[in-house]
């Protein structure tokens, strides 16, 4: 049976822990400060280069218009160089702008995911005011006391600067469970939250060098918050440990899954 516990000591979990899509956890280390300010550096000169040949290009074509036009091609031009220009190049890049490609940086959600367009215009637009109305100032400070070197736009956005260029591997993914293959198979499985599953694939993955009665306070617990997200519960006499394992393991497997549907569905497409 799975019980729960009062307290489950998550402390296993360290602030560099990192989780892919597929529950993978990953532990890479946050950009440092410096490498920070030196590929923003970079991207604040690329923009500022950007903006000036774009007012250059503005004030030539509306030279002749009144001044109501020129306000607005100005206005425009503001906006497309440091809203519209970061947030497409982070967005297509998957992370990495100019600056951050050459320091071997890339941003990434809070789990670790791939950042998505909104959060790139959330950092694009908050950094018009930390970095280009205040100098910078605040992204500095911000980052300095910021255990993950995060700014203030990352913390809006939910996101966090890597060192891409790192050397990392990746644990075993859980193994499903023999008895529980049939169960997993058809149970009803929802989202859990981001921490939860990293969470559980630490607990997973450092599950052989704990001791017996760590092994089940925390399984007990990490399966207690896990079971909601779960319909129908595992056959009775189900260990927290191979609860968690089948969960976390069909939840790669539909994953997968679904991934080499889209890739076929876009091959297909192609092929048209």
């Amino acid at each position: 049976m799975l019980t729960a516990m009062s307290s489950p000591d998550y402390a296993m979990l360290t602030d560099d822990d990192l989780v892919t899509g597929e529950a993978v956890a990953l532990d890479l280390p946050p950009a440092t400060v410096l490498t920070r300010s030196l590929s923003g550096l970079v991207d604040v000169t690329v923009t500022l280069v950007l903006f000036v040949l774009m007012v250059f290009l503005a004030a030539v074509t509306s030279s002749h218009a009144d001044a109501a036009l020129q306000h607005v091609a100005f206005v425009s031009t503001l906006v497309v160089a440091f809203l519209v220009y970061p947030t497409v190049v982070e967005t297509l890049t998957r992370g990495r702008s100019i600056g951050k490609l050459t320091f071997g940086l890339r941003v990434v959600r809070d789990d670790g995911g791939t950042v998505t367009a909104q959060q790139s215009f959330v950092r694009a637009l908050i950094g018009i005011v930390e970095i280009y109305v205040f100098f910078g100032g605040p992204a500095f400070f911000c980052s300095l006391v910021s255990k993950r070197g995060k700014r203030i736009g990352d913390y809006a956005a939910g996101t966090y600067v890597v060192r891409d260029r790192f050397p990392m591997v990746l644990p075993p993914p859980p193994a499903m469970p023999p008895a529980l293959a049939g169960w997993a198979a058809t149970a009803d499985l929802r989202t859990p939250p981001v921490d939860l599953v990293l969470a559980v694939r630490q607990y997973l993955v450092r599950l052989p060098s704990l001791d017996p009665a760590t092994r089940q306070r925390l399984g007990d617990g990490l399966a207690a918050r896990v079971t909601p997200y779960v319909a129908p519960p595992p056959i009775p006499g189900t260990t927290s440990w191979d609860f968690l394992a089948a969960v976390m393991a069909e939840r790669r497997d539909r994953d997968l899954a679904r991934l080499r549907r889209d890739e076929m569905m876009r091959a297909r497409l192609t092929e048209r």
